[in-house]
């Protein structure tokens, strides 16, 4: 592996032997969604990691929170070295994570890492290669121009216009097919983090579903391969609340959460709000059966892109989804099938919208 491992860890590389991280954690060959090719991570020095991202200058830190740091850099499109300013390069997401969580179970990591890197879908953020040196995890992931859906939907950065009724209902659509094709029972995995600021956006608004951390403890009761870690108490299912057991309807949860954001315009929890709102979730449930009450929820900035009904069908989904009983919530497959509905449904009314258009003589 290079400089990237320690000299008591083997690597697992060598023969680019991709692993399908099932309960009995058998080594399949082959990739996960998308094509036969086997994962082809690159391992990165932590020397080139920083010479990608200029030192990991300050002024290249594009996101931070409690995993650590995350750097814009830069590599050549055709060796993925780091890059000079000029040449043929292309920007890359550099997470540098904390160094705590992850001492001594370095194999088990690499494990986690290139099962990520089996990972292929249009709405899962690419992840292209990681340096495991010494005490330093870093991942690298192809990096999207236009950030995270929270700085759009709370505002927290100037991207000049609010987010349209079409674009949300775009990016809520793709989120959800990311998930259905992680629960899956080929895949098989529970992200267990989806978040507004989990779900970034090209220059088209293309959603891709990320993960930024690996979990290192797994929960004891679980039904599928859990790879994330879960700090928001915003986003959590009431049963996992109560119990710590994690299933693929926790997710369900989330994306209901989210859902919420994506119709309000507001975060899961604000304590800047007056007490009774601070929960979006507990706020808005009232007001999401009726026309009256949905005027209430929805973001004003998107006054006059959306008919009530539209709404009103998302909202009914998103009830559906926090269900406090798992059973009652639907599967991701039936929440994208709900929404391509939806998406079906508005492109027909445009359409016929414009065919009885009269156009003059």
């Amino acid at each position: 592996m290079g400089g990237c491992y320690s000299a008591g860890i083997k690597s697992e590389n060598s023969s680019r032997k991709a692993v399908n991280l099932t309960h009995d954690s058998k080594e399949e060959d082959g990739s996960i969604g998308g094509s036969n090719k086997v994962s082809q991570l690159k391992i990165f020095t932590y020397n080139e990691l920083k010479a990608a991202t200029r030192n990991f200058h300050p002024d290249y830190k594009v996101a931070e929170g409690w995993f650590g740091n995350v750097f814009k850099g830069w590599l050549d499109e055709h060796t993925l070295a780091p890059a000079k300013p000029g040449t043929g390069i292309f920007a890359v997401a550099v997470k540098k994570l904390k160094k705590d969580g992850f001492d001594g179970d370095k194999e088990w990591l690499e494990r986690q890492i290139n099962f990520l890197g089996q990972l292929h879908h249009p709405n899962l953020m690419k992840l292209l290669g990681y340096c495991l040196e010494g005490q330093d995890v870093l991942l690298v992931h192809e990096f999207l121009t236009k950030g995270t859906l929270d700085n759009y939907l709370f505002q927290r950065t100037c991207h000049g216009e609010p987010l349209s009724w079409s674009n949300r209902m775009k990016i809520a659509l793709e989120a959800a097919k990311a998930l259905a094709f992680l629960h899956t029972d080929e895949v098989n995995v529970i992200h267990q983090n989806l978040k507004a600021s989990r779900i970034l956006l090209d220059s088209n608004f293309n959603a891709k579903v990320s993960y930024f951390v690996l979990a290192k403890d797994r929960p004891l009761d679980v039904n599928a391969r859990v790879i994330f870690n879960w700090r928001d108490s915003g986003y959590k299912a009431p049963e996992f609340v109560a119990s710590g057991h994690l299933t693929k309807k926790c997710d369900v949860y989330s994306f209901g959460v989210v859902l919420l954001e994506i119709l309000s315009g507001k975060c899961a929890l604000d304590c800047t709000r007056p007490d009774r709102e601070r929960n979006l979730v507990e706020w808005v449930k009232p007001y999401l059966s009726s026309k009256h009450g949905i005027f209430q929820v929805m973001d004003a900035r998107m006054e006059g892109q959306y008919q009530v009904h539209e709404a009103m069908k998302v909202a009914e989904l998103a009830i559906q989804c926090l269900s406090k009983l798992p059973r009652l919530r639907p599967t991701m497959a039936d929440v994208v099938s709900s929404l391509e509905q939806l998406q079906d449904s508005s492109v027909m009314q445009v359409a016929q919208s414009s065919s009885n258009i009269s156009v003059p003589n």
